[in-house]
């Protein structure tokens, strides 16, 4: 099985511990909304792409295909549409049942409540013969979860996560004190090392900025983000006017898409045009972000840039954060979530409260003005992801679990 990724290679990666008493692959059945282009489901094509001799995947969508989806069934792997109807489909857990005893899946691997929601029903309803790894990666803000949930997950839906893991400690108390799976324990996020790597010398950085069409000598902030309430982007847009004033040289790139783009275009016109006349940079404030869309070439991006920035109200273990901190790019994000896991204060960067857009202001003009102080967090950065967020140490443990919840097989006579 070969699979298309511009994230990955097989050949270039060690190979995680295999449990030599079993002669047969784990089939493993993945269980997700959709197979977009995000975080837990880039996880799941990397977790499929590593395992490749050592598991047997399908995956089961809820909702819709998605892109990743059309690229692991162009690539031979199942990709099985459940269709899923609005409010509790009762047909999903049962044909998910079914799926699971004509394909013989040994696990499920749950990414997110719904999707174990369903994979929990699939055997309390429908006797599926099947273990369930519950993966929990993002949390709702504000996050309220109803009481009829809390306790349908503390006397009943708990005991059919055989494990359950966050991505960060700040999404395992949750499930621990607000879900009620009591025996969730960590499992961090990593990133792939091999494809990302460090900036190199002053002659290599130049060359890559030049590519990229970037100045050599301008200092450039990158937020990677989707445009959506939940990035905060106008918050990063009020922050970048202040920075605008101090250093109008200054340019900011937002790398994404989403429904809020038009909004956010929208408040850049109109910060410059109620801004203040006496201030001359209110009119070259709109020149000063650029609007990349989606690209290809973020591991490029974030090593030609000088800081990475994300603006969210609430984050889990962002992956994007990890990359950049990876390419020695020193962080300016909002201090919610798991980004504290990640960035020691004034260390790898610096954490601001969500929405006080004068404090991130204030700190990317901080870095900015500190070209030392930026390669120092800069370095600081990836050896910490070296340190702690390894994809392979994150793959590997998954398929630690993979082999303690599947039975061993032998071979047939």
């Amino acid at each position: 099985m070969s699979l298309p990724s511009s994230n990955s290679s097989n050949s270039s990666h060690p190979s995680t511990s295999v449990d030599r008493r079993r002669a047969t692959p784990i089939r493993v059945g993945f269980v997700m909304h959709v197979m977009q282009v995000a975080g837990a489901e880039v996880l799941v094509k990397q977790i499929i792409e590593r395992l490749e001799d050592q598991i047997e995947p399908t995956v089961f969508c809820l909702d819709a295909l998605g892109e990743l989806g059309q690229q692991l069934r162009d690539a031979g792997v199942p990709v099985v549409v459940l269709d899923r109807r609005p409010g509790l489909d009762r047909n999903v857990p049962r044909r998910l049942a079914a799926e699971v005893r004509n394909r013989g899946i040994d696990l499920l691997h749950a990414h997110q409540y719904t999707p174990f929601f369903y994979s929990a029903l699939a055997r309390l309803l429908h006797r599926a013969p099947v273990k369930i790894l519950f993966t929990e990666h993002g949390r709702h803000y504000p996050d309220i979860v109803s009481p009829k949930r809390r306790w349908a997950n503390r006397l009943l839906l708990q005991r059919y996560a055989d494990v359950t893991t966050a991505c960060c400690d700040f999404s395992t108390r949750a499930l621990q004190q607000i879900e009620g799976f009591s025996a969730a324990v960590t499992l961090v996020n990593g990133v792939d090392l091999g494809q990302l790597p460090p900036r190199g010398d002053r002659a290599s950085q130049a060359d890559l900025r030049r590519r990229l069409g970037l100045d050599l000598d301008r200092p450039y902030a990158a937020c990677i983000a989707r445009f959506h309430p939940v990035k905060d982007h106008a918050m990063l847009i009020r922050g970048w006017q202040l920075v605008h004033q101090q250093r109008p040289d200054a340019r900011l790139l937002l790398v994404g898409d989403g429904p809020e783009r038009e909004s956010i275009e929208s408040l850049v016109q109109q910060l410059a045009r109620t801004a203040s006349p006496s201030c001359p940079a209110s009119q070259t404030f709109p020149d000063s972000i650029e609007f990349w869309g989606i690209r290809s070439d973020v591991a490029d991006i974030l090593r030609a840039v000088d800081l990475f920035t994300l603006t969210s109200v609430s984050e889990a273990a962002s992956l994007t954060l990890l990359e950049a901190m990876a390419s020695q790019c020193p962080a300016v994000v909002t201090d919610v979530g798991g980004n504290g896991e990640h960035v020691s204060e004034g260390v790898e960067g610096f954490l601001v409260p969500r929405g006080d857009h004068e404090s991130l202001a204030d700190r990317c003009g901080e870095l900015f003005d500190n070209p030392k102080q930026t390669q120092a967090m800069g370095a600081a950065a990836r050896a910490r992801v070296i340190d702690k967020f390894d994809l392979q140490q994150t793959i590997a443990a998954y398929h630690r679990h993979y082999q303690s919840l599947a039975p061993t097989k032998t071979p047939q006579p």
